[in-house]
């Protein structure tokens, strides 16, 4: 066993695919294939299932995975403590993003991350909160911005913004709206809205069970681009924050009015792995990701 098979198995298991597996890592889907298979042969034991559409791990090949991930994080924070006896910060670290997010941070983080970090690599994925919660526990991700993130052992995270809730329609030609409009109104409108346990799902339904009533749900549907197409098509009203809106690519077609009573805010935290050391790259990042988002985002920072 060497570290090339366990990378090569990491990213065919993750990626589901050799074909797309040999497009990332840039490795003849051949020789991945070889690689693999001579692994599975040395710890003899089948570690993926081949199917028509890819590959399944099989319950061998994830234990492998877990413990395979590990021991590539512990390589690279060997190569980072080399780099700083020559008094650099080095290494790879992968931030999580939600889409919304992402529109806005992503070029000034990649832009300050090669100024100050010229002799590490960044990684930027980009999914639900919901999901990149799980990615950071698994340790796919190695900090992630996430929006009201569930309440678990296995995280540590630290709300960096607050930001207020929008009833966000199809803007009318010549017409105004309120600029506000109370909870209970929301909740008697049409909305399309994300499938659970979306983070912004889970707050507009727990606070308006808080006053005794319940969503009007039209449609359910995840990502915030399709979620405006269907607001613009008619079919409903949405939730979202007004960053949501502002980075959509017609961001006057729409009129947006503020919750009130009770107010909705979504908060977004800086999350990491409680069973993982960060590294001191990691801890620069982190660092780096609040100044970006301070700068940037549009919003309430919450006390120091």
């Amino acid at each position: 066993m060497d570290l090339k098979q366990l990378e090569y198995f990491v990213r065919v298991a993750e990626l589901g695919s050799f074909t797309r597996a040999s497009i990332v890592i840039d490795v003849a889907q051949p020789a991945l294939s070889r690689q693999v298979r001579q692994l599975e042969v040395e710890l003899r034991q089948n570690l993926l299932t081949r199917n028509g559409r890819g590959v399944t791990v099989t319950d061998a090949g994830k234990l492998l995975l877990e413990h395979a991930r590990g021991i590539l994080h512990q390589i690279e924070r060997a190569k980072e403590d080399l780099g700083r006896m020559r008094g650099a910060l080095a290494g790879r670290v992968v931030v999580g993003l939600p889409p919304s997010i992402a529109k806005r941070i992503a070029v000034p983080l990649t832009r300050a991350f090669r100024h100050q970090l010229p002799d590490a690599r960044l990684s930027i994925t980009e999914a639900l909160s919901s999901a990149m919660q799980e990615s950071v526990i698994a340790g796919r991700i190695d900090l992630a911005l996430l929006y009201n993130p569930a309440p678990s052992a296995d995280i540590d995270s630290v709300v960096i913004l607050e930001e207020d809730l929008y009833l966000v329609g199809p803007a009318q030609p010549g017409g105004t709206v309120d600029s506000e409009v109370s909870l209970r109104e929301v909740a008697s409108q049409p909305l399309v809205i994300p499938t659970k346990p979306n983070s912004i799902r889970m707050l507009v339904e727990a606070e308006m069970a808080n006053i005794g009533c319940r969503p009007t749900i039209a449609m359910e549907i995840d990502g915030v681009a399709a979620i405006l197409d269907l607001v613009i098509d008619g079919v409903g009203l949405a939730v979202l924050s007004l960053n949501a809106v502002l980075t959509a690519p017609r961001p006057k077609a729409f009129a947006t009015q503020r919750v009130t009573d009770p107010q909705l805010r979504s908060r977004l935290a800086l999350a990491v792995s409680s069973q993982r050391p960060a590294t001191l790259t990691q801890q620069a990042v982190l660092k780096l990701v609040r100044e970006v988002v301070a700068e940037t985002m549009n919003g309430t920072a919450p006390p120091a």
